[in-house]
């Protein structure tokens, strides 16, 4: 049941929430709302997705025998030589 909340902020603070929430293809009030849950949820593995993680998981497919922590190890390397 959804419940109507009433919140004093500042002007500049909603305006960029307001973008924000665009840019996300979502409501103001849905994303407060979601960050509420998650932050007032018990049980973590009950935290929902945002459609931004979920449209980017499986966007890069990478080998099972990838090593990540060797080639970190090595763009570290390279990158403070």
């Amino acid at each position: 049941m959804d419940t109507k909340l009433t919140l004093r902020l500042n002007k500049g603070v909603i305006d960029r929430a307001k973008a924000y929430a665009h840019d996300r293809n979502t409501s103001l009030s849905r994303m407060i709302e979601s960050y509420l849950e998650s932050i007032t949820s018990q049980n973590v593995s009950t935290t929902e997705i945002s459609p931004l993680v979920e449209s980017l998981s499986g966007v890069v497919e990478l080998d099972e025998n990838f090593d990540f922590k060797k080639e970190y190890s090595s763009y570290l390397t390279k990158k403070y030589r």
